[in-house]
């Protein structure tokens, strides 16, 4: 079985990259790591991958200015070297355009901190905290050019407990994400698309 080519979107630590590399590490998985690429050089998940035996590269977004097209084109340019099958964003912290998306689109996951169609966008632990949600988690989605709101394929619940603070709420949701991440990407890079659903063991 030839296994399909991942490329990997970070912006900083890249916590979620490194769990997706490791599970890719295991002999029966149809994914293996051709690149992990950040729009920051000061990334700290490059040297991460870069000691997985990955290799890395940077399209810093800051020569561009404002000309968003013109760094999608960079990017582009360098992802399609690597000819990746599949693009795993993870902590990449750029809102990316409709053209770029379509280009990638039906190849392209997304995590996204919140149990999606709830609370797209930013400050989501917050959110889910304010409005008194008992739960909360996070989704895998198919990146669309709508924001987080592309096909879900996965999502782990987290219970939300008594005196939790955004921070507190976040890194218990960080410890699901390390679990839906690789196991979606598991399954779709085998070409399996029905939604997975994770639980909070740890309740």
């Amino acid at each position: 079985m030839s296994r399909k080519r991942v490329a990997i979107l970070i912006s900083g630590g890249g916590s979620n990259m490194v769990s997706l590399v490791e599970s890719m590490g295991e002999a029966d998985h149809a994914g293996q790591p051709c690149l992990v690429l950040s729009n920051r050089a000061d990334a700290g998940g490059l040297e991460k991958a870069a000691a997985m035996g990955v290799d890395t590269a940077v399209v810093d977004h800051k020569p561009f200015g404002g000309d968003r097209a013109a760094f999608e084109t960079a990017l582009t340019e360098r992802l399609e070297m690597a000819q990746p099958d599949i693009l795993c964003l993870a902590g990449f912290m750029r809102i990316l355009t409709a053209g770029f998306v379509s280009h990638w689109q039906g190849r392209m996951l997304n995590i996204h901190p919140s149990l999606l169609p709830k609370y797209r966008g930013l400050h989501t632990h917050a959110r889910a905290l304010e409005a008194g949600e008992s739960t909360h988690g996070c989704t895998v989605h198919e990146v669309t050019p709508e924001l987080d709101e592309g096909p879900i394929l996965g999502q782990a619940e987290v219970p939300i407990l008594p005196g939790d603070t955004p921070d507190s709420l976040s890194a218990r949701v960080l410890v699901q994400e390390h679990r839906l991440y690789p196991a979606v990407l598991r399954r779709f890079a085998s070409g399996e698309r029905e939604p997975l659903w994770l639980t909070d063991d740890a309740g």
